[in-house]
């Protein structure tokens, strides 16, 4: 019994053998043609990638070296169209694509957003599909600030609320979200806005002051004061004590608005306001 399996499979191995060596023999140029074409395209994509691809991204890099140096000296008008001897992204764009990455497109949203040319901004910025997330952040919150340029606040908030989830670019997303409610007259969002930026970034003046500027022309003492003791535990600033002798005088407490402009003055000696108001 085992030599009759034996047998069947040596049978089989032979079948087999003698079924491919027909098919070579019936295929072997169509064979040998598809070798030849699949080296000669692994060739063609080699020579493109070394000779062609290489030397044009390196090229791409060169140029947006020139116009990243613009952007960061502020000459938006020169980093986003060149000057004829230097190109802009605009020019990178069309002469390179995304050769030179895919940040081309932001850096080209972000000066038009500083030229005031809020549309094109939010063309270049939505097609921004890179993989830096801190990039894609900073490009939502720079959305939601040209369609507060366009006075889209409700747009506005869509974006900024996506971008406010990155640390790197929640300051600027909060401040557009604040823009936007107070311009839409919801006063509410508004001071819950100013509050979370106060909250997690209790240095950055657009949040406090806009905050104390409220309270005081509105009359809440009590909040102002209380606003000013928060903060002084938080970010001890001589303003917050400013403020304090300011209400301190306001309730005709005389002795103790003193002593808040003193201490004021003994962390800025430079505080014109303190010394007249003392």
């Amino acid at each position: 019994m085992a030599k009759e399996i034996k047998n069947e499979n040596a049978e089989a191995v032979v079948e087999a053998v003698s079924k491919t060596e027909q098919f070579f023999e019936k295929n072997g140029k169509t064979l040998s043609i598809i070798c030849v074409a699949v080296v000669v395209a692994c060739a063609a994509v080699f020579c493109w990638h070394k000779f062609v691809h290489q030397p044009k991204v390196a090229e791409a890099q060169g140029q947006m070296a020139y116009a990243e140096e613009n952007f960061r000296n502020g000459d938006y008008e020169l980093a986003l169209n060149g000057d004829g001897n230097v190109l802009g992204f605009v020019q990178i764009l069309d002469e390179y694509g995304t050769k030179a990455g895919k940040s081309v497109k932001f850096y080209a949203g972000v000066c038009e957003l500083q030229l005031g040319n809020y549309e094109s901004a939010i063309k270049y910025l939505q097609a921004y599909n890179g993989k830096d997330a801190i990039l894609a952040a900073r490009a939502q919150a720079c959305i939601g600030d040209a369609y507060v340029g366009l006075e889209d606040y409700k747009k506005a908030l869509k974006y900024v609320d996506l971008a406010m989830k990155k640390d790197d670019v929640a300051q600027k997303a909060i401040e557009y979200k604040a823009m936007a409610y107070i311009n839409l007259g919801d006063t509410t969002n508004w001071l819950n806005t100013l509050k979370v930026g106060v909250e997690r970034f209790p240095e950055v003046e657009y949040f406090y002051s806009n905050l104390i500027s409220y309270y005081n022309n509105n009359g809440n003492t009590e909040d102002l004061m209380k606003f000013a003791d928060e903060m002084l535990a938080k970010n001890p600033l001589p303003i917050f004590r400013f403020v304090k002798g300011f209400v301190f005088q306001n309730q005709k407490k005389y002795d103790e608005a003193i002593e808040e402009y003193k201490k004021c003055i003994e962390q800025d000696p430079n505080y014109t306001g303190a010394y007249r108001n003392l």
